[in-house]
């Protein structure tokens, strides 16, 4: 048996026993969830949280005198930002700024691999976004976090991969362990954080490009895979025309299969927007 079989029936057997280690939500996210769950809460109540985390506090002012939200009166204080941005949005800045904190590492050997997947991650958030705001009955702020937290699963793998030592020189084997294992592990992880059945499935279904949404769709999912295959436009990852032609999502979101989001003249605007709240360029 290889190295790479050896790893990758240890991950498997980790993840089936509930050994595997995931990343947790910080004590602020949480506090915020609750804050944000609760129907009698007020955006002073979960200001009064945020004024505690000082980078929390300047990604908020950050994004809500943003181009995208900003209005006639600049935003001094995390109060008036709460109220402009919304709970919801509010809860999804406080998500992507603990992810992005979970994408830092000290090892050299993963510093560059973990800050592509977040660029990655990131601007699949921002076309999912764009996509979701030509769609009626889809939530933008919702697809926005669907799009950031698609690939959360790479990351403990990675991380494992870090601490064996045993794939270091095998990248292509490692990509081949993390693709078919990734999805999984991501549906784990957003249990673990209580997270809606609806994100759970952008996780675990996102790559299943066979998949249908039915007569319902489109639904998170379908945004986020079509995001998600945009996204790998022009790189090595790119599925050949065919293969993208027989995807449903794309009809399903009425996107085109040739054109990337940022590609639309009339949505390229829109999309640097979004991928600037997390302080990213294309």
């Amino acid at each position: 048996m290889s190295q790479q079989d050896i790893f990758y029936k240890k991950i498997l057997k980790k993840l089936e026993d509930g050994t595997l280690i995931l990343p947790t939500l910080p004590e602020v996210a949480l506090k915020v969830r609750e804050v944000i769950d609760n129907p009698n809460a007020t955006a002073v109540q979960l200001a009064d949280i945020i004024v505690t985390d000082p980078a929390l506090s300047a990604r908020l002012l950050k994004v809500a005198n943003s181009p995208l939200y900003r209005g006639r009166v600049p935003i001094e204080s995390i109060h008036m930002a709460v109220s402009r941005l919304g709970l919801s949005m509010v809860r999804n800045i406080v998500t992507s700024l603990v992810m992005e904190q979970m994408f830092n590492t000290s090892s050299k050997k993963l510093e560059k691999r973990l800050k592509a997947l977040w660029e990655q991650s990131t601007k699949v958030s921002a076309q999912s976004q764009v996509l979701a705001s030509k769609l009626s009955k889809m939530n933008t702020d919702e697809a926005m976090l669907a799009g950031l937290i698609h690939s959360i699963g790479i990351l403990p793998i990675l991380l494992e991969a870090d601490a064996d030592g045993s794939l270091e020189n095998e990248d292509r084997n490692l990509e081949q362990i993390v693709d078919n294992l990734y999805p999984r592990v991501g549906a784990a992880i957003l249990r673990k954080w209580e997270f809606p059945e609806s994100l759970i499935e952008v996780a675990a279904a996102h790559r299943n490009l066979n998949r249908n949404s039915g007569p319902e769709g489109p639904d998170l999912v379908d945004v986020v895979q079509v995001a998600y295959l945009q996204s790998l436009f022009d790189t090595e990852k790119a599925p050949d025309p065919t293969t993208l032609n027989k995807v449903i999502a794309f009809e399903k979101v009425g996107a085109d299969t040739g054109l990337s989001v940022y590609e639309i003249d009339e949505e390229s605007e829109e999309y640097l927007e979004a991928l600037a709240l997390f302080n990213m360029k294309p």
